[in-house]
């Protein structure tokens, strides 16, 4: 972890914006913004890490290229500063000017960002899902509109897994191995559960070890390599390999009165490379999934793959968690059933092959 300067909070590092950029015309020195990044997340999870090895030199990088500004960054991972469910209030209150939300834990506050969550069986590829909901953004205001409204400005969304998967500590080979079961996962995933007889227990991926290893939970949902990276091999060695589909999990905003202070070259910089950055982990993403899987048996995990039938069972057996969304948003005057067509359309037209047609129903 970067310790260029110690970790102080936000509140006391914007008015530092301020002053610095305050002589912006009356010097020709490069000027230096400090800036605090914030996650609850550790160091470990692979959006923070690549936030802190690429995306923090990349913006270095550029900004050097222009001469003009460089930023002297805070790092603040693994609680320093907030919690894993913490980011969202963390920016708005002005601890962090920066940061990766990660957006099944609000789905009450930025509801929008649920979208492919609430689609699941439509595609493996993290990819288009994550530049699909970066256009959306762009065509529908009310999905940025939910960060506004938080006091922050939406750069980019992002996918750090190629697909979900289920977990267990007992052997889960069919759907009935389900019954009785308790399930950790982020939140909205908990709904792949319903008529399976299982509980959801909703809950960060960090606790996901000690809950299942103290028997709170059975098993979780989650994505190979954070399997591996988090060692849940260790404790539930059983992969079901239902092929839930990529989910987008993380928005990186910024705090919008540190928006408001940098000057256009540096915004110019931070939303560029927030999309390099929402490419680039897509692309790991897609590299590590198979390659987790592997490591995953090779660690003492074993895998059941579902049959393309059980799968398809698995799918139409679920309420149209889809349609109960968009007409959540439709009644509070969002444009829900909008935002899913323009979706399902865009990955049909891209090739996807869904296993439910979650907006023609």
């Amino acid at each position: 972890m970067n310790q260029n300067w110690p970790v102080r909070r936000s509140v006391l590092c914007i008015p530092l914006v301020a002053v610095t950029l305050g002589f912006a015309g009356h010097v020709t020195a490069q000027q230096t913004i400090n800036l605090t990044a914030i996650d609850g997340y550790p160091i470990r999870a692979m959006w923070v890490k690549e936030f802190a090895e690429f995306f923090i030199p990349e913006v270095d990088k550029r900004l050097a290229a222009g001469g003009k500004y460089k930023i002297r960054w805070n790092q603040a991972w693994g609680g320093q500063i907030v919690k894993p469910r913490g980011v969202l209030e963390g920016l708005q209150r002005g601890l962090g000017d920066i940061g990766v939300v990660t957006t099944p834990f609000h789905t009450d506050k930025v509801p929008m960002q649920a979208l492919a969550y609430v689609t699941p069986f439509v595609t493996n590829n993290p990819a288009l899902v994550a530049r699909t909901l970066d256009r959306l953004a762009q065509e529908f205001p009310a999905i940025t509109g939910e960060f506004e409204s938080y006091g922050q400005v939406y750069l980019t969304t992002a996918v750090v897994l190629d697909s979900y998967q289920l977990f267990t500590k007992p052997p889960v080979k069919e759907l009935g191995d389900l019954k009785g079961l308790k399930i950790a996962g982020a939140g909205t995933n908990l709904r792949y559960l319903d008529g399976l007889g299982a509980t959801g227990v909703a809950g960060p991926l960090t606790g996901y070890y000690n809950k299942v290893q103290t028997g709170v939970v059975d098993g979780a949902f989650l994505w190979p390599e954070a399997a591996v990276r988090f060692k849940l091999m260790e404790v539930a060695p059983h992969m079901l390999k239902a092929d839930l589909g990529s989910v987008n999990t993380k928005v990186v905003p910024v705090n919008a009165g540190t928006w408001k202070k940098l000057p256009p070259e540096v915004k110019k910089v931070l939303q560029d490379v927030a999309i390099a950055y929402r490419d680039h982990l897509a692309k790991l993403a897609a590299e590590k999934g198979n390659s987790a899987e592997a490591a995953f048996k090779k660690r003492g995990g074993t895998i059941t793959t579902m049959s393309d039938e059980a799968r398809a069972a698995w799918a139409k057996g679920l309420p149209n968690l889809a349609k109960e969304w968009a007409a959540k948003l439709d009644n509070q005057g969002k444009p829900g059933s909008k935002v899913l067509a323009a979706y399902m359309n865009a990955l049909r037209a891209a090739g996807a092959k869904p296993l439910r047609h979650w907006d023609r129903e």
